[in-house]
């Protein structure tokens, strides 16, 4: 079949020549033949459909890096892929409609600010790691005081737990700073994950064994009556409220995005052979895409930030169970971690407990 030039290719793909030769730069569509005299580039008909999916990758907004992987994959995962990336899509544009909102009310004289109890409500917490019973080293980290609390599950051998060492120290400038305002504590832990992100990247970049260092992250600032969240990965905050477990975190994996889209049964993901892949996570490449909320807080709310090595292996209902009966995080902490190693343990654990008090 005639190749065609890259201005008639461009024009049956509906793209402009300066992106087929960015494209090609990438590694993402490479041309057929170039002329070895002037360079020029000649496209095969049969790479239509290619650079069709390209384009419209594209135009959802979908970074070159990501396109990269998806164009790689089979069909059926290629449209997992994309139905992930559109679900945090939508997670991140409900968060920035939630800041939109309160900037709106902010510039019109209705103020958001947080209510100023008077320091009549404070925390208790409780942290603790565990390497569990079959790893040789333990990855995860976890981190509680009177404002901070974070777990971080890292990924990658030693350097996985570096690294969320570095995410959970990243954020720790953050007790000392006061935020008066929603959007001044968003802003506060945006800018805390950067750091986190940065920190990372330079292990990263000093990492010469197997796999990639990384690591998820699942933190909560105290401030005032509100905890701000930030969240990335699979590990998870929960709040027991009046006798209720909640999962306030939505889990940044391929298995749960099938479930989001309804092609999996939360029963089905349990076992599912690749519930551990993260399609978010902190890994120093630039692509970290936190979610960011505020909570409001309610003396007797008792909260829990764990990694997988929990939520794998004790069913919900035994966690709210622990939660109801502990007589306070550090018994909590405890017991949860017992019914790990009941289960087995097979994996690295994490967990912070945290009650809220009236003083």
């Amino acid at each position: 079949m005639q190749l065609l030039t890259i201005g008639a290719f461009a024009r049956a793909a509906r793209l402009s020549p300066k992106a087929l030769r960015l494209y090609d730069e990438l590694g993402l569509l490479p041309p057929a033949a170039v002329d070895g005299e002037s360079g020029y580039r000649f496209y095969d008909p049969a790479q239509l459909d290619r650079a069709r999916l390209i384009a419209w990758l594209r135009r959802l907004g979908m970074p070159l890096a990501r396109i990269r992987t998806v164009v790689g994959l089979d069909r059926e995962a290629a449209a997992a892929e994309v139905a992930a990336y559109w679900a945090e899509v939508l997670a991140e544009t409900s968060s920035r409609e939630r800041l939109a909102s309160f900037l709106v009310d902010h510039l019109r004289g209705r103020d958001n600010a947080m209510v100023d109890t008077g320091g009549q409500l404070a925390i208790r917490y409780a942290a603790r790691t565990d390497t569990g019973t079959v790893r040789t080293s333990n990855e995860d980290a976890a981190y509680a005081s009177g404002r901070l609390l974070a777990v971080a599950d890292g990924m990658g051998g030693p350097a996985g737990g570096n690294a969320s060492v570095a995410a959970i120290a990243a954020l720790k400038p953050l007790e000392g700073r006061e935020v008066g305002l929603e959007v001044d504590l968003l802003n506060a832990l945006a800018d805390a994950v950067g750091a986190a992100e940065r920190a990372v990247a330079g292990i990263a970049a000093d990492h010469d064994g197997p796999g990639e260092p990384g690591t998820t992250l699942t933190a909560m600032l105290w401030s005032g009556s509100q905890l701000g969240m930030v969240h990335i990965g699979d590990t998870r905050a929960y709040v027991f409220r009046d006798g209720e477990l909640l999962q306030i975190t939505h889990d940044h994996t391929w298995v749960q995005s099938l479930v989001d889209e309804g092609r999996l049964s939360p029963e089905e993901a349990e076992s599912h052979p690749q519930r551990a892949l993260l399609v978010r996570a902190i890994t120093g490449a630039g692509t970290y895409r936190p979610d960011l909320s505020v909570h409001d807080v309610v003396s007797g709310d008792r909260y829990l930030l764990c990694s997988d090595g929990l939520t794998r292996v004790v069913a919900s209902s035994s966690i709210a169970e622990v939660l109801r009966r502990a007589d306070g995080p550090v018994e909590a902490v405890d017991q949860l971690i017992d019914l790990v190693h009941r289960g087995g343990a097979p994996d690295n654990i994490a967990c912070v407990v945290a009650d809220v008090v009236t003083l």
